[in-house]
């Protein structure tokens, strides 16, 4: 059989990517919400009858709110100013829109996550056959985002129209990444926000990618990770975002290392305003080890929790913090009903407090948590949403008795807490509210509830295999196992020959993905190596 010649292949794939639209199951469409005068909220997944839309990079036609449009009619009705903190930036008519505004004569200011300040070429050279797979993925994503002909070949003049870095390195853009404090990156410029003319802040959820606005190119079915943007109309909350910026930007691309990232930052107290019919709080982590938690975001996610009285809804990526469900079981003990869906990547791991809440637990090679603690009265409201193939659980977000939202960048997770850049936000507002409940009611509505058949044998399995109650507390309680994907930076520098430099190659290399072995950390961390494992054995778990 010949092959097809490229236009008419072209051809073929567009029509396929339509038919896969067109083949979407019907869904159950809702009457638009009402939005707040202030405080606009958006989801990619919204099932209001009045948000529908054609992906630009795909032409399907969906469901859902445009994010990147929102995004781009913010920049586009800027007058002066445009800063933008996001981990990572890959949209080319996001990046259109930011250096047509300078062009005009606008500032505009861009601050990454080093891990994605690199454009496809400088990929291409970083050998990606030997990293992980979801950054092989994100890899792929953005070879077919570039290769408009699709002839697998990426030419300079798509390079130049469509990949965001090279275009914003052209327009000669003001951008640094975390790396502009004179160190190799610490956590993660977690961030996702964009402030305009110092009166108008976007943020949420969503990085400014295909795969967490639109979908992913190379799975037709996606619809993109679930996400939620909120658009805040207030010189007031804009301020508090600024000085978050600023603190990063320092004296901006001028090599001299006095931006503040992670916690080089100092403490930044949480700021409550009210208003119109708003009181909103906003607070930027992270924070130093030694700070106690009432004091940091994690803290301020566990003082909303307890007061709930009627509800509590979650939807979040990751579930990690121990104090946090906690917490959940008291209210849930005194009444209240606790409904949570994590994503499924990291639903159903022994850290995830999911497991908790539905009264098991989980070893790690017979070692259990430390502190783990399976609630007497487990609940069965906890599980996964059943989304398109693709797409993750992106929302960090929790609706407290329909009238408080938590949300933002920040994970409930201890890296969050004390390593990365992020973003939290506390909205007590009915209106907003609903719009964050009926996120919740959607995904909730089919989602696969309880514990897997999987996960109840591997529980099984730990019962027959693991040594008995007193032994796993010991080993439980051991101070001298260092866990690789749960350790702080000072922790990992006491293993033996472990320093500065190395503590934060396998704190990047475990945001991208948990270790599974001590072979998996040799192969994935330079600069490890057989004598380092040797010392290693029987001193780390994972």
């Amino acid at each position: 059989m010949k092959s097809l010649p490229l236009s008419i292949f072209s051809l073929v794939f567009v029509l396929f990517l339509t038919s896969c639209a067109n083949n979407t199951p019907n869904l159950k469409r809702f009457k638009p919400l009402k939005q707040d005068d202030q405080i606009q909220v958006y989801f990619n997944h919204n099932l209001a009858k009045n948000a529908d839309y054609t992906d630009p990079y795909r032409n399907i036609k969906r469901p859902g709110d445009n994010l990147e449009q929102i995004l781009i009619d913010a920049i586009y009705s800027a007058h002066k100013t445009i800063d933008v903190a996001v981990q990572e930036l890959r949209l080319p008519n996001v990046a259109k829109a930011l250096i047509e505004q300078q062009q005009k004569g606008l500032q505009v200011r861009i601050i990454l996550e080093n891990q994605y300040n690199s454009s496809y070429g400088e990929l291409t050279n970083q050998n990606y056959g030997e990293k992980s797979d979801r950054t092989q993925t994100r890899y792929q994503e953005l070879k077919a985002l570039l290769d408009v002909n699709n002839d697998g070949k990426i030419s300079e003049t798509e390079t130049n129209q469509r990949d965001a870095i090279i275009m914003l390195r052209n327009a000669k853009i003001p951008l640094i990444d975390d790396t502009a404090d004179g160190s190799k990156g610490s956590g993660l410029m977690h961030h996702k926000f964009m402030i305009i003319d110092n009166k108008m802040v976007l943020t949420g959820s969503p990085n400014f990618t295909t795969s967490d606005i639109h979908g992913d190119l190379l799975a037709p079915e996606s619809r993109g990770n679930a996400n939620n943007l909120l658009r805040i109309n207030s010189p007031q909350i804009a301020q508090i975002f600024s000085e978050e910026f600023n603190l990063m930007w320092g004296d901006g691309p001028e090599n001299k290392p006095d931006s503040l990232f992670s916690d080089k930052k100092p403490l930044r107290e949480p700021v409550t305003m009210t208003l119109e019919k708003t009181k909103i709080t906003v607070q930027f982590s992270p924070f130093k080890k030694d700070t106690p938690l009432i004091f940091t975001s994690n803290g301020l996610i566990n003082t909303n929790l307890n007061k709930a009285n009627k509800s509590v809804d979650l939807a979040l990526f990751v579930f990690t913090e121990q104090t946090l469900v906690n917490t959940l079981e008291k209210r849930h003990d005194l009444g209240t009903e606790i409904r949570t869906l994590i994503d499924p990547s990291f639903a159903y791991r022994y850290y995830s407090e999911g497991l908790d809440m539905l009264g098991v637990a989980l070893s790690n090679k017979c070692n259990y948590e430390k502190n783990n603690k399976p609630w007497e009265k487990p609940i069965q409201n906890v599980g996964i949403p059943n989304l398109p193939e693709g797409d993750l659980l992106h929302h960090k977000f929790g609706v407290i008795d329909d009238e408080t939202v938590i949300t933002g960048s920040h994970n409930w997770s201890d890296a969050a807490n004390y390593l990365n850049d992020e973003t939290l936000l506390v909205i007590e507002n009915q209106i907003i509210a609903a719009h964050y409940h009926r996120e919740f009611e959607n995904l909730f509505s089919n989602a696969i509830l309880g514990i897997p058949t999987s996960i109840q044998k591997k529980i099984a399995g730990d019962k027959v295999k693991c040594i008995a109650t007193n032994n796993r507390i010991t080993n439980r309680n051991s101070s001298k196992i260092i866990n690789l994907n749960l350790a702080t930076k000072t922790e990992l520098e006491s293993l033996p020959n472990i320093g500065p430099s190395l503590a934060d190659k396998i704190i990047k290399a475990r945001q991208e993905q948990s270790f599974t072995s001590l072979e998996d950390l040799d192969k994935r961390v330079s600069g490890i190596g057989p004598k380092l494992i040797e010392k290693l054995q029987g001193k780390v778990s994972w």
